[in-house]
């Protein structure tokens, strides 16, 4: 089985085709950075105008370099949600489009569920059942996978994300968009212990995160201070201290509380090299083994989508011929692979678009 994928839940735009047997076969890549850094965010008006632009190349240029034809695909599968609504429209409505045109199934996919599977893509792929750290932007969650499709929550952050701290703590040291990437190189620079700033939830029992009050413990740090170079460096040192910390105990606990072995983490903020080297050392101290995506599949990318709308199309998931985006999605709502209850062709899965988080067949 080989499928066509297409992602576009913010502001990478992004086709792969993957094949059961023969792998990844292409992935191309296309990022908005250069476009929102002057408005210091991503802008989603623009960013649906850009993907408008930018996905049909993409996908032209994947299938060439997978040497791949409509007759040799099984399906094409993109993502649905969640993300932003103008965003996933434009992937939506292509992906529907070429599948219509091609007489092939397509099939939404979860943008999360393929962060937790992007590290299958790997040689030596992660087994059932392992904790899952998913870490990133938008999201800092600690799940328990027992299965494609069969994810238990056991720690969600109750306000901002760690790469949403990441970001606006930059934002406050003046660095430029994206500004997590930037904190992270900074913060090589830093003295360690010039400051300290605070580890939140680790006082208490539970795998639940909040990251809201780091961005006011930085604020408070600088306030009166002149902001040189070698301030910035420390500031961010501290920052990336104090969430590496936070993640790092969090999973620790997530891996004792379930007795599990095995810890994945996915998602943006799994490239930071530092969080990686803590994460391999508690696993280490917990007898566990963690597992990692490669550097270029932490971030969104189409590859991922593919992994996940293969297993599901491979599983016999089908939809209508609607066009399915969702804004909000909880990844617990979604069925095993496998499950004889999966939704096919159903008002839950065909022809639904959220503009809201209301659903509308």
């Amino acid at each position: 089985m080989r499928v066509l994928a297409i992602e576009s839940s913010c502001d990478e735009s992004a086709a792969a085709v993957l094949d059961e047997a023969g792998g990844l076969l292409a992935h191309e890549l296309y990022s908005q950075v250069a476009l929102h850094r002057a408005y210091g965010g991503v802008v989603p008006e623009l960013a649906s105008r850009d993907h408008v632009r930018k996905l049909l190349p993409l996908v032209r240029r994947a299938l060439a370099a997978a040497g791949t034809g409509p007759r040799d695909l099984a399906g094409v599968v993109y993502t649905a949600g969640p993300g932003l609504i103008g965003a996933l429209l434009t992937g939506a409505a292509l992906a529907r489009s070429l599948a219509y045109a091609w007489g092939l199934p397509a099939l939404g996919v979860h943008h999360l569920e393929g962060h937790l599977l992007a590290p299958l893509l790997e040689p030596d792929p992660p087994p059932f059942p392992h904790v899952a750290l998913l870490v990133s932007g938008g999201h800092t969650q600690l799940i328990e996978v027992r299965g494609i499709g069969r994810y238990r929550i056991l720690g969600d952050t109750r306000d901002d994300a760690a790469g949403e701290a990441f970001d606006k703590t930059a934002k406050l040291l003046g660095l430029p968009y994206p500004g997590g990437p930037e904190l992270s190189r900074l913060a090589a620079a830093g003295t360690a212990g010039a400051f300290h700033f605070p580890r939140p939830m680790l006082d208490r029992p539970g795998l639940e995160f909040s990251f809201s009050g780091l961005k006011t413990a930085v604020l408070h740090a600088l306030r009166g201070r002149e902001i040189d170079a070698r301030l910035k460096a420390d500031v961010a040192r501290a920052v990336e201290e104090a969430i590496v910390e936070t993640l790092t105990v969090k999973a620790g606990r997530a891996l004792q509380e379930t007795g599990l072995a095995t810890l994945v983490v996915s998602g943006g903020v799994s490239a930071n090299l530092p969080l990686r080297a803590a994460l391999s050392g508690a696993a280490a101290r917990h007898g566990a083994r963690v597992y990692y995506p490669r550097i270029e599949f932490c971030t969104d990318n189409a590859a991922m989508i593919a992994m996940a709308g293969l297993h599901r199309l491979r599983a016999g998931e089908r939809q209508g011929l609607g066009i399915e985006a969702r804004a909000q999605w909880p990844i617990e709502t979604l069925a095993p692979v496998g499950d004889e209850q999966r939704r096919a062709d159903g008002p839950a899965r065909g022809g639904v678009i959220e503009l809201d988080g209301t659903e509308q067949a």
